[in-house]
C-alpha cells in the first residue's frame, strides 16, 4: 500500500551557516558599530541566543536571521522567539528556540486535518512523524496538496513516498 511520512526536520548545518552569516553581517553594518552584539547557536539544545544593545537592534538581527534562513531554504516557522530580557549591563538578550520534529499535539492536529478532508487515507502518529497510507497515490498527492495549502504552525516536509 502506498505511503509517505510527514516530518519537520532542520538541517543544523544550514542553521549554523545562517547564524554565522548574520554574525558577519552585524560586524560590518554601520548601525551596529560600537555596539556589543553576540549571536550563539547551541546545536544540542537547538537554541540561538542573542545579546545586543537595544530593541531596534534585536528587531534588526531578527529580520537578518529570517532573511538568511529563507536564503538557505530553512522555513522561518521553525523559530520561536522568546521575550527580550534586560541584562545587568543595560543590554537586551533573547532566546530563539528551533523546532525540530512534530510534537504529539501538532501530530494530532495534522491527523485531524487529514481526517476532516474526507480523502481516503489513514494517518498514524509514529514518534516525531506522521505516516499517511492510502490505496491510491492520487489520494496521497491530494493529501500533500491539502497540507501545503493549510497554514500549519510548523514547517512540514513530505518524505519516504513508497508505491
Amino acid at each position: 500500500m502506498p505511503s509517505f511520512d510527514i516530518v519537520s526536520e532542520l538541517d543544523l548545518q544550514e542553521v549554523d551557516n545562517a547564524v554565522n552569516n548574520v554574525r558577519k553581517e552585524t560586524e560590518t553594518r554601520y548601525d551596529f558599530r560600537g555596539v556589543h552584539t553576540e549571536i550563539d547557536f547551541n546545536r544540542k539544545t537547538k537554541t540561538i541566543s542573542l545579546l545586543t544593545g537595544d530593541d531596534m537592534k534585536i528587531r534588526a538581527v531578527r529580520d537578518m536571521l529570517i532573511s538568511h534562513f529563507v536564503r538557505r531554504k530553512i522555513d522561518p516557522k521553525s523559530m520561536e522567539f522568546g521575550e527580550p530580557e534586560k541584562t545587568s549591563r543595560g543590554q537586551l538578550k533573547q532566546e530563539i528556540k528551533l523546532h525540530d520534529g512534530i510534537d504529539k499535539d501538532s501530530a494530532r492536529k495534522l491527523v485531524k486535518i487529514i481526517k476532516d478532508s474526507k480523502v481516503k487515507v489513514q494517518a498514524a502518529i509514529q514518534d516525531e512523524q506522521v505516516r499517511v497510507t492510502g490505496k491510491q497515490i492520487d489520494d496521497l498527492q491530494a493529501t500533500i496538496a491539502l497540507l501545503r495549502e493549510t497554514d500549519f504552525e510548523l514547517p512540514l516536509q513530505f518524505v519516504n513516498m513508497k508505491k
